[in-house]
């Protein structure tokens, strides 16, 4: 395989630090930007021994040069936790709207292609179930939540005006709830939530009456879908859903953890998020077709069993 110099944005994050590590051992050169707001160090730290990593801390609402020559850019970069974004709501859509249209001319300069993370959250709280790339969504685009999701369909309108206009070659994915290792204790969404609540022995906070339904996907189903999506013709755009349709209540998802962190939590019940989508469940079948059979591999059971042990070896259980 030849190797490329890629540039992954949002590099230090959850999914950034694990793509980066893919495309190091696949033998690429790698360039890591993040201005560290939710990217941490320490998703990184063993990253350093490859030779062909760089990191360099950098925020893209602001131009950056590159004196190589790219092949590929990964726009990983922008909080993703509602909890995230929802501190800093300017500064998450401008890493959406200016952030974006930044590296969209640096993949033009460098003739690269493009690929733009989006998130099943363009789809809003959805009227139609399962969501496909054909729903427009029902998005508030005044509501606390706006600064990301309508940051997003933007970024996703920038690409396709690129692509359209100077025949930039860009991919279009639509992430859905995703998790696994490298995620933060304190990144707020539900399931890194309900794991350190359920090993700390706290209560586990249910929003609503907990009937509220998601579909999660771990980790390495998403890198696979994200690998297969590069491999793509240049004609191919996307949007794609990637996500797994396994489609769980939030109080299955937490009876679930308490049971596999032999945790005596109890359940504890918060009035509902403004704007909390009520169900959320990708139809992925443009994915299989289009990404040479596509589909996710692991189980919630198998996946939370994986992030429990990380997250034990990062924080104190409540048996120590």
């Amino acid at each position: 395989m030849k190797q490329k110099e890629i540039l992954v944005a949002g590099g230090a994050g959850f999914v950034g630090s694990h793509l980066c590590r893919r495309l190091l051992d696949d033998g690429h050169k790698v360039i890591c930007i993040d201005n560290l707001h939710t990217g941490q160090l320490n998703n990184i730290e063993s990253l350093l021994k490859y030779p062909g990593y760089t990191f360099i801390k950098h925020d893209i609402i602001y131009p950056f040069k590159y004196d190589g020559h790219l092949n590929e850019i990964y726009n990983l970069a922008c909080p993703a936790s509602p909890k995230d974004y929802q501190a800093q709501p300017i500064q998450t859509i401008k890493t959406s709207v200016i952030g974006t249209m930044n590296l969209l001319n640096l993949a033009e300069n460098n003739h690269c292609t493009f690929l733009q993370a989006s998130t099943s959250e363009v789809y809003g709280d959805a009227e139609i179930h399962p969501q496909s790339e054909n729903y427009w969504g029902n998005v508030n685009p005044i509501g606390i939540r706006a600064c990301y999701d309508e940051g997003k369909r933007c970024a996703e309108s920038l690409c396709m005006d690129y692509h359209r206009q100077f025949g930039t070659k860009v991919k279009i994915i639509r992430i859905f709830n995703t998790y696994g290792p490298n995620m933060r204790v304190d990144d707020g969404r539900v399931i890194s939530n309900f794991i350190v609540q359920a090993l700390r022995g706290d209560d586990i906070t249910i929003y609503g009456d907990g009937r509220q339904t998601r579909s999660f996907q771990y980790i390495d189903d998403l890198l696979s879908g994200i690998s297969k999506m590069m491999q793509t013709s240049d004609d191919f755009t996307g949007p794609v859903n990637i996500g797994n349709p396994d489609e769980y209540s939030i109080l299955e998802l937490a009876e679930m953890i308490l049971q596999l962190t032999n945790s005596p939590s109890k359940l504890e019940t918060h009035p509902m998020p403004i704007d909390d989508p009520k169900c959320r469940r990708p139809d992925i079948s443009l994915a299989t077709t289009m990404l040479n059979g596509w589909k996710p591999k692991i189980g919630l059971e198998e996946g939370l069993k994986g992030t429990i042990e990380y997250f034990k070896e990062i924080h104190k259980p409540i048996s120590a």
